[in-house]
């Protein structure tokens, strides 16, 4: 059997609370997987295969300890604007379609929705399923193949997951509760409260005070732990507080940012701030210039705000510019697109790197991938081996810039400028200590390198549950038999 975790919004915590009831599942021995039928972002991960699924499905498919599989996120959405998404469908690029019309597809996609999970199940025996943001939206229910349509379909024991930090605790849980339809109601079987900051003893009666209103027991209350994991979507930059460190790194806050993920090993070690197009540049001892669904676009919104030129003047105070990604794409002189990534036309690009890029296809690459870094001083030469993976529409062809990863990307003549389109690049230790290194000692800094291996984040987020969540209930409701009560 399977469980279903739901939320009483967005951004509650639920992707966090999946993996921790998974990794806590494996360490008892029982086999589990993650599963969410649509997920809507742009931070997405690339599985052994080649298919392209959510971050936070990657994420959890590590908790369980399991390969990640397009199965655990059969649809996935990622914004362009305008309404208008690309569907991700069993890992590939579908179609770019108004939310209009997406909605005409929901038979079909919560078909193959119902497909994947029955793969997972029949493989692993017991899922864990997300929901997609609240689970109470009155006017999606009759589309709603991330909730209530696939609760009616599964009919699994359910959690819900409310966050205290934002207020209002008692409301998210009875509002959602009440607004349920009548037949996914009774399968709540459990509350658990996330991310509390005060005093557990005075919040005693509170949990008492839910339980009695509600007829479901609270499992637990979760208390904020900051831990390394992947962000899930662009929601999450919004928590994000540059640390105090003496090195200034700016990630470009591009409007359609994706897999901002790369960047949070550096977050940890040195002052990391997601700066808007148009803010200053001046200060920032690093530039870096993320992936984004829609590279002309907000290559354009760079150029209106002015960016473009605090770029350049900060390449001539010898500030080292990186590109990732749609990024790298900007740094070339040129893009050419014959109306699959934008607007058919020849778009100028920055012109710190000469590469120019082509979008002749829809398709993407989507791919993982292992390089050794160019011996081009004074950062790639640095980074060794890497592995990371590509996501991406469009192919550069090169020019005179040699490359900065062996059969990827570029770099200029005195390497303080270079673009790949290697997501993660910076979530290897080698490439981070390469960059932070240098940023360190070009201050006179002191800097303690990070070492190759870390403490697994995944234990270390279920000895939480463990001391805070009855877990023994929760395994009892993965383990049920009877999941329809009445």
């Amino acid at each position: 059997m399977s469980l279903f975790v739901v939320g009483t919004a967005s951004h509650v915590g639920k992707s966090v609370t999946v993996a921790a009831i998974c990794r806590c599942l494996i360490r008892r021995g029982i086999t589990v997987a993650p599963f969410k039928s649509q997920n809507m972002s742009l931070n997405s991960y690339v599985t052994p295969e080649g298919g392209e699924i959510g971050m936070a499905q990657a994420m959890q498919a590590f908790a369980a300890k399991l390969a990640p599989h397009t199965d655990m996120n059969p649809v996935l959405l990622k914004p362009k604007g305008d309404c208008v998404s690309q569907v991700v469908l069993n890992g590939r690029p579908y179609k770019d379609v108004p939310i209009t019309e997406y909605y005409r597809e929901t038979p079909e996609l919560l078909a193959q929705a119902l497909e994947s999970y029955q793969r997972l199940e029949s493989a692993y025996g017991y899922v864990v399923v997300e929901g997609a943001g609240g689970a109470a939206e009155l006017n999606l229910y009759d589309r709603d193949i991330a909730n209530t349509l696939l609760a009616r379909e599964l009919r699994i024991p359910m959690v819900l997951v409310a966050d205290i930090e934002r207020g209002g605790v008692f409301a998210q849980v009875w509002g959602t509760l009440m607004l349920l339809p009548d037949e996914i109601r009774p399968l709540v079987r459990g509350i658990i409260i996330n991310k509390f900051r005060g005093d557990p003893d005075i919040f005693a009666p509170g949990v008492r005070m839910i339980e009695e209103l509600c007829g479901i027991p609270v499992l637990g209350v979760v208390p904020y732990v900051p831990l390394p994991l992947p962000s899930e979507d662009s929601l999450s930059i919004g928590d994000k507080r540059a640390g105090s460190s003496g090195v200034r790194i700016g990630v470009i806050r591009l409007p359609r940012i994706s897999n901002f993920t790369d960047f949070e090993l550096l977050e940890q070690h040195a002052s990391v701030d997601y700066v808007p197009p148009g803010a200053p540049l001046d200060g920032f001892d690093c530039v870096i210039i993320p992936g984004t669904k829609n590279t002309i676009e907000d290559l354009q919104v760079l150029i209106d705000t002015g960016t473009d030129r605090e770029l350049l003047e900060a390449r001539g105070r010898g500030v080292p510019i990186i590109g990732i990604c749609g990024g790298y794409q900007m740094l070339g002189t040129s893009l050419i697109d014959a109306g699959f990534e934008s607007a058919a036309g020849t778009y100028a690009g920055l012109g710190l790197l000469d590469c120019v890029t082509h979008f002749a296809s829809y398709e993407k690459n989507t791919t993982q991938v292992t390089r050794k870094a160019s011996d081009v001083p004074p950062i790639l030469s640095g980074m060794g081996t890497v592995t990371g993976y590509e996501i991406h529409m469009g192919v550069t062809a090169p020019g005179s810039c040699g490359e900065a990863l062996c059969g990827d990307g570029r770099v200029s003549s005195d390497g303080l400028v270079f673009g790949t389109y290697m997501h993660g690049l910076f979530l290897n230790p080698s490439a981070a200590n390469a960059l932070l290194s240098y940023l360190h000692d070009k201050k006179g800094l002191l800097f303690e390198p990070i070492p190759p291996t870390v403490a697994d984040p995944y234990d270390m987020l279920a000895d939480v549950f463990e001391e805070h969540v009855d877990m023994d209930a929760i395994v009892a409701l993965v383990k049920n038999q009877d999941t329809a009560p009445g």
